[in-house]
């Protein structure tokens, strides 16, 4: 029997490891969104800083209605906490976000308001600032997203254009094709969009910038990708 999903909710999976730094800052930006109805789902990656300690503080302080903490018994990595939090989300619709970066306001209403006037398209990402976390206010545009058509023809020849964590994508797609691919250490965000694209999922970019992407000694991309 398939999962009944909560119509116009918006799940916001968050993936969580040693975040303790930026979690809060995370989190108080998706309680400012305007959209009306959204779960935050925290998937804790067994952390071994005060990251569960600082989620729970926030909680308490915030009181989010719909708000649910998982602390996995081991880390999992990347691609296992973010699929067990998508297995956990109701919404009709799933947005990505990363614990150490920020959203504007609009991000999920813009988003939702895009698929809902574009029932074609099932996944939807946005442009992006990216930010050195010593000056927030020194932030670099994305220069390597594309839009339209371009989109799955650059997959088809194995180039990334959409940003993992700006992502929206309605639950359907989530219930057909499933999560992430666990064997693919540090491509997982690549492999996921490239799959959907591949069997037929429709996706576009927001050109306006929504996501803000903070850059630090400790993230996670930094163990795949040098500068």
């Amino acid at each position: 029997m398939s999962l009944a999903r909560i119509d116009q909710l918006v799940s916001i999976v968050i993936p969580c490891f040693n975040a303790e730094s930026y979690i809060e800052d995370c989190l108080d930006h998706l309680y400012d969104q305007i959209y009306p109805s959204t779960e935050i789902i925290v998937v804790d990656d067994a952390s071994t800083d005060n990251s569960v300690d600082r989620i729970q503080l926030w909680q308490a302080r915030r009181r989010f209605p719909r708000f649910t903490l998982l602390q996995l018994p081991r880390n999992v990595g990347f691609s296992g906490s973010l699929t067990t939090g998508l297995f956990m989300a109701h919404g009709e619709y799933i947005a990505i976000h990363d614990a150490d970066d920020y959203s504007h306001p609009e991000r999920i209403s813009k988003q939702v308001e895009f698929l809902m006037n574009h029932p074609q398209i099932s996944m939807v990402g946005t442009n992006y600032m990216a930010f050195e976390d010593s000056d927030i206010l020194q932030q670099t545009p994305s220069n390597w997203l594309s839009y339209g058509e371009d989109i799955p023809m650059r997959y088809a020849i194995g180039e990334h254009c959409v940003s993992h964590p700006t992502i929206l994508f309605r639950g359907s797609v989530f219930d057909r094709l499933g999560g992430l691919t666990r064997n693919i250490n540090g491509a997982e965000d690549y492999e996921f969009i490239a799959k959907c694209v591949s069997n037929g999922i429709r996706v576009e970019n927001l050109r306006e910038t929504l996501y803000y992407y903070r850059s630090h000694p400790d993230q996670r991309s930094r163990e795949f990708y040098s500068e």
